[in-house]
């Protein structure tokens, strides 16, 4: 089986705007499931490669203080 989860995702999100975009984001943080992981791995790789350093930068230091805030 040949399953190519960056396709299905940019299939599903295609034709969204940027609330449908946030609400696909949200919900899948509050439904907490696992089987969303690999998505939002996708969005944010889409994100990531369309970002200049500064912004990867902030994301970088977002991520580090989430990560010593939250554990």
């Amino acid at each position: 089986m040949d399953l190519n989860i960056r396709k299905a995702i940019y299939a599903n999100i295609s034709n969204n705007d940027q609330e449908q975009l946030e609400a696909t984001i949200v919900d899948a943080i509050n439904n907490g499931e696992e089987k969303m992981l690999p998505g939002l791995g996708v969005l944010f790789e889409l994100i990531w490669n369309h970002s200049d350093e500064e912004e990867k930068k902030e994301m970088i230091s977002s991520l580090e203080t989430g990560i010593q805030t939250d554990l």
